[in-house]
């Protein structure tokens, strides 16, 4: 079968799923039909224009500040992380790039990106919704950017016509094989825990497990209770119930291989739907698969600036859902308001 039949098969399926379940989401669309989602992206539609973008990524992004206020979108497999505001000037290089701000804050490992493109969708209203996409070498979503009601939609389209490139094939990858994790007994636990204790910086953590070659989940369970404890699922739910009645601002951390996303501040309005728990609020929005939660725990990491606590959730197959922190920056110590939060759930279950 040629390309083009084989485009044209997958557009009437696409098409008889849509009719059948109008709300269906791209990624599950992309499940459906057993392609990735940047070959569904790909395939366009009479209502939706999209433009191949050239792999010049750190470009790109440098000019993103010039579309004003948009939504950032940042997911994984159970969790979904849209931000609004402004992005800021791009830091870093070609292979880690940061940007740090109020509103936007982000870790990019641009070693991931592999397909971007920009996107056009003529809305039912008769609007137009602009974005700009970013795929790995698999074709699953690394980061989204939203045109929003405040964005400026002239530089939204000079961008994309500015990076533009021909259309050609895109080279899919298949899931690299699983590295299978050291067994307990062939970790140095003695040596893990005690460099733990000596950590300077939560950010010394990544060094800490890749050198002891502990999975992170194990790390966890490895590291003894004064370290990390396991909590019950549901914790997230009331973490953020009580952060939101206490009014205490906290961080939220959700990411994939090319991304992470940061929010920083309150939350407000809090809605389950069905298996979703939801934060609804004017600037961020969080939607996480409350089912997906296998095990939650408190970490608990010295720094120079004191113990820093989280809240860490994965999955059944030990994936890194999503961490809380309180608000705080280097230099400044843990907000003590956070910590009553997340010790308070740690004490009842030791309890």
């Amino acid at each position: 079968m040629s390309a083009a039949s084989t485009g044209q098969d997958l557009i009437k399926r696409r098409a008889a799923l849509l009719a059948a379940e109008p709300n269906l989401r791209a990624r599950d669309i992309a499940a459906r039909l057993g392609i990735s989602e940047a070959e569904l992206l790909a395939l366009g539609s009479e209502t939706t224009r999209v433009t191949r973008l050239r792999p010049e990524w750190t470009q790109i992004i440098a000019v993103v500040p010039a579309l004003g206020r948009v939504m950032a979108l940042t997911r994984n497999e159970s969790v979904v992380h849209e931000r609004k505001g402004v992005y800021g000037a791009l830091e870093g290089g070609a292979h880690v790039g940061l940007i740090v701000g109020e509103d936007i804050d982000l870790r990019i490992f641009f070693t991931q990106w592999k397909s971007g493109f920009g996107v056009a969708e003529q809305l039912k209203d008769g609007g137009t919704r602009r974005s700009l996409q970013f795929f790995d070498a698999r074709g699953i979503a690394i980061h989204k950017i939203y045109e929003t009601d405040k964005s400026d939609a002239a530089a939204f389209d000079a961008l994309i016509a500015q990076f533009a490139t021909e259309v050609s094939p895109l080279e899919i990858s298949p899931a690299p094989e699983k590295k299978k994790p050291l067994a307990d007994n062939e970790i140095d636990v003695a040596g893990f825990r005690a460099a733990w204790d000596a950590m300077k910086d939560t950010h010394e953590f990544h060094g800490l497990i890749t050198k002891f070659k502990v999975e992170r989940l194990q790390g966890l369970r490895l590291a003894g209770e004064t370290r990390a404890m396991r909590v019950p699922a549901p914790s997230l739910r009331a973490t953020l119930e009580t952060a939101r009645d206490r009014e205490v601002p906290i961080m939220v951390f959700v990411g994939n291989p090319g991304m992470i996303q940061i929010h920083t501040g309150p939350v407000s309005n809090l809605k389950p739907m069905g298996p979703w728990f939801n934060v609804l609020d004017e600037a961020f929005n969080l939607h996480l698969r409350e089912d997906h939660i296998d095990s939650a725990w408190v970490v608990w990491k010295p720094t120079e600036d004191g113990t820093v606590t989280s809240l860490e959730l994965f999955d059944k197959e030990g994936a890194l859902i999503t961490t809380l922190f309180g608000k705080r920056k280097p230099g400044q110590p843990e907000d003590l308001a956070w910590r009553e939060i997340v010790n308070g759930m740690a004490e009842r279950e030791a309890a």
